[in-house]
């Protein structure tokens, strides 16, 4: 599935899908196979010998916080990739994914430059999600930048720089929790995350406050045969934000990307105007919007009815 993500990414990267990038995928399976992984459902495609296409469909689930409380999904949402040349198998992924869903409400996005996808979800009975497409929405978009011309990070007095080398999986599981709390990430999914290509513990990379305290982290997942590496995720912990903590962290990071042979970094982020904090960091570390996507559903057939 990474392999086919890297040859869309060569050949049409504006249709490289929200979820389905090298990195995206590598971050989901690794974190929630363990809890998650139960309520997955996936099918691959192949035309002439080779993989042409895949869904990989997320039902709903419940799982716990790091407040203690629960975290329920009720509807599904379906990640999926075709190669150019196939378009078609978009029809098929879909009829699978309706049948996997069964009554419940169905999800998906699609690129905006897209225009055959888009066809083809409303041939499928979906239509734009409205609210969640909205400029108060939770749509995302995808930025990049080359790397060149880098500026030296600098951190606050007392702050340091680390990568995962030096710090156990427990503490920087806690680092994540701490950035996104609540938070169901837990200690496993950060031992599966080191398990899953293309991981490097040396571009996973981490600030450490001056008590020792993990005040920011995130992890870069380089493409080696496109050359990108991609920032998924980027978090500072709630106690130590407006320090510029993130702007240093991301600026480090991409020094380390390009060391290791990146040409290009990319990174998803809300787009929804309402929504601008991640937005305006990463437009000030030089990155620009490269494609968005558009958010569709297909209401259930219980909602159907009523």
């Amino acid at each position: 599935m990474q392999d086919l993500a890297q040859q869309v990414a060569a050949l049409r990267p504006e249709l490289v899908n929200a979820e389905a990038t090298v990195g995206e995928m590598a971050w989901v399976w690794g974190k929630d196979r363990a809890d998650q992984g139960g309520t997955w459902r996936r099918r691959l495609w192949s035309e002439g010998g080779r993989l042409a296409g895949w869904g990989w469909a997320f039902l709903p689930y419940q799982v716990m916080r790091s407040d203690g409380q629960p975290l329920e999904i009720t509807t599904a949402l379906l990640s999926w990739q075709v190669h150019p040349d196939v378009r078609h198998l978009l029809d098929d992924i879909l009829d699978w994914y309706d049948a996997e869903a069964r009554d419940v409400d169905r999800r998906v996005t699609v690129r905006a430059a897209d225009d055959d996808a888009l066809r083809r979800l409303a041939a499928h009975g979906y239509q734009a999600d409205g609210p969640a497409a909205g400029d108060d929405g939770f749509w995302t978009q995808f930025n990049r930048r080359e790397l060149r011309d880098l500026p030296e990070p600098a951190l606050p007095a007392g702050f340091s720089f680390l990568t995962a080398e030096q710090v156990s999986p427990e503490a920087a599981a806690q680092a994540h929790r701490d950035a996104w709390h609540p938070s169901s990430f837990t200690d496993q999914g950060m031992r599966g995350v080191r398990e899953t290509w293309p991981y490097r513990p040396g571009l996973h990379v981490l600030v450490r406050a001056p008590g020792g305290t993990l005040a920011a982290a995130t992890i870069m997942w380089l493409d080696e045969a496109n050359r990108t590496a991609e920032f998924e995720p980027v978090g500072t912990h709630q106690g130590y934000r407006r320090l510029g903590l993130a702007r240093s962290l991301l600026r480090y990071g991409m020094r380390r990307a390009a060391a290791a042979g990146a040409t290009e970094m990319l990174v998803a982020c809300l787009g929804a105007p309402a929504r601008n904090a991640a937005r305006a960091l990463y437009y000030d570390a030089g990155f620009r919007e490269f494609t968005r996507e558009l958010p569709h559903i297909k209401p259930g057939t219980a909602r159907r009815a009523g």
